[in-house]
């Protein structure tokens, strides 16, 4: 991965991080790892805990952000939350999967948030 990626990631993190708390999330971790992945942020959303992939894309020559959230991430980050639920003995407390995408152009950055984006099965 080059540097430039590595900088838009963590940008767009941040972003996402600002646009999450001016909502009313409490940021509970970012970058939460395992031997099988990366969680971007954890978060709560009053008594939620919400699993959130971040997107980042300079433009739209690829698509949207929130398309390359595929089917086989979308089960990686469900393995990844129940590992961490387990983890932090939360497991009665409900759980959604939010994504949030960043677009940058001239204009600056763009920060859509897409609550409960999909289930604990993957599924959009």
């Amino acid at each position: 991965m080059t540097q430039q990626r590595i900088a838009l990631g963590k940008t767009g993190e941040d972003l996402a991080v600002a646009e999450l708390e001016r909502r009313g999330y409490a940021i509970v971790a970012r970058r939460w790892r395992s031997r099988a992945g990366e969680i971007d942020i954890i978060a709560r959303d009053g008594e939620t805990l919400v699993f959130v992939e971040v997107k980042a894309r300079e433009d739209h020559d690829f698509g949207d952000a929130a398309e390359s959230v595929t089917m086989r991430k979308r089960r990686t980050i469900v393995r990844l939350a129940k590992a961490y639920v387990v983890e932090q003995r939360w497991i009665d407390r409900p759980c959604r999967f939010d994504v949030v995408t960043i677009h940058r152009d001239a204009g600056g950055s763009v920060v859509t948030v897409y609550p409960n984006a999909f289930d604990e099965c993957g599924r959009a």
